[in-house]
């Protein structure tokens, strides 16, 4: 567990406010940024994200469905689709792409904290709203 990885669950977990999250990504060289966004792809992958979960994402990040990240995340195999937004080049595209990436952590590692980690669990993430 790093600062960035508490930081982007603590945004997942609305512990932060994205306004900040922003703030601290647009910080970041272009480098770091492609890192983060293939961070978070991994990690929706691991919360077991689903294509179900697209609506939901795109409403709760603030993107319009038309939104080049909102659209690849509606087409195609989810883990595919990741793979794409978290690839996006220009500036603006990555930081949408941001935005939609935590939420998609944000659904999918709640329905998986409901699912497998309700009885209590070793990750450590879930542990964040106890330390804060």
């Amino acid at each position: 567990m790093n600062e960035r990885d508490v930081l982007l669950n603590e945004l997942a977990q609305g512990l932060r406010p994205m306004s900040e999250g922003i703030e601290w990504f647009d910080g970041l060289s272009q480098e770091e940024q492609s890192e983060v966004l293939l961070f978070l792809r991994h990690h929706c992958v691991q919360a077991r994200a689903v294509a179900e979960d697209a609506p939901e994402s795109i409403r709760r990040s603030g993107l319009r469905p038309t939104h080049t990240p909102a659209v690849l995340i509606s087409r195609g195999r989810i883990d595919e689709q990741l793979g794409k937004i978290a690839g996006l080049i220009p500036l603006d595209e990555r930081r949408k792409a941001f935005r939609l990436l935590i939420a998609v952590i944000t659904i999918a590692d709640a329905r998986r904290r409901e699912r497998f980690c309700s009885g209590g669990c070793s990750h450590w993430w879930h542990r964040l709203s106890a330390v804060s």
